[in-house]
């Protein structure tokens, strides 16, 4: 059996996600942030978890972000899906009589014309994921929810529209973590490699620590700032490169990095979708 931890509840697109996996006798685990998923491989109570990294209209998920610098965790692999919501509201609910709407804040801005088109005035109700906005609808806290059609199967709610986006193109990139010691994915010739680090507070450091994949021909693929949330002024940088760690001038770039770096962490390398 292997247990999986995801943001929850039952019917949220990381669940969806972790399902595209196809771990061997998997035993889906929900919990209520990514911090969490992440804590429970650390932990030990989870043997993998999936979360969010990536949205093609918000940017990166800070949440993942920030929870990912704590050591006891490595990324192994990613998946990537559409993004589109289904309008669901109680059974025999009127959408003209609907003066809330609930979703995940990210989910809200992939909505937002279309509900300020077609539910204009509505006041919305933060939910921690997309299913709990469901669950929220269902238990009568709010009249709308945006969120996944296998939600309204799982809460018994009626679908009023589907493929709901703003941009067609709207994609979320999960990845699936490991525990720190697990193998790392075999080379493919198709991969991508991560750090976070901090650089020393002097002019330029930035720049020359990116130099250093820029001088050996490393692709990189994103790069990310985030508080460290422990020094004022201090910043966290998360860096993806095109490339597995065990190609040599990935590896040297990395090296490099790290010896300039006043603290780093590597995490993961895996096949790109």
């Amino acid at each position: 059996m292997t247990s999986i931890a995801y943001l929850g509840p039952a019917g949220t697109f990381t669940e969806q996600a972790a399902r595209a996996f196809d771990l061997p006798d998997p035993q889906y685990v929900p919990v209520d942030s990514p911090a969490a998923a992440l804590d429970a491989v650390r932990t030990g109570t989870a043997d993998r978890a999936v979360v969010a990294i990536e949205n093609s209209v918000d940017g990166a998920v800070t949440s993942t972000s920030d929870a990912l610098v704590a050591p006891g965790v490595r990324i192994l692999g990613e998946t990537e899906l559409g993004i589109a919501f289904a309008i669901m509201t109680r059974r025999g609910f009127l959408l003209a009589d609907a003066t809330t709407l609930s979703t995940h804040p990210v989910a809200h801005t992939q909505v937002s014309s279309w509900v300020g088109e077609h539910l204009p005035g509505v006041q919305f109700v933060p939910a921690t994921s997309n299913a709990a906005a469901a669950r929220m609808v269902a238990d009568g806290e709010a009249d709308v929810a945006a969120a996944p059609e296998r939600a309204a199967d799982l809460f018994d709610l009626e679908v009023h529209a589907r493929g709901v986006a703003d941009m067609d193109t709207a994609r979320t990139r999960f990845v699936l973590v490991g525990p720190e010691d697990a193998p790392l994915p075999a080379r493919t010739g198709r991969d991508r490699t991560s750090l976070v680090f901090q650089t020393p507070n002097q002019p330029g450091t930035l720049v020359a620590m990116l130099q250093e994949f820029a001088s050996r021909g490393v692709d990189m693929s994103r790069i990310e700032s985030r508080p460290t949330r422990t020094v004022a002024n201090t910043y966290n940088f998360f860096v993806e490169l095109v490339g597995h760690i065990e190609d040599a001038e990935v590896a040297e770039a990395v090296a490099a990095v790290e010896q300039r770096a006043t603290w780093s962490r590597f995490l993961g390398a895996w096949p790109r979708c």
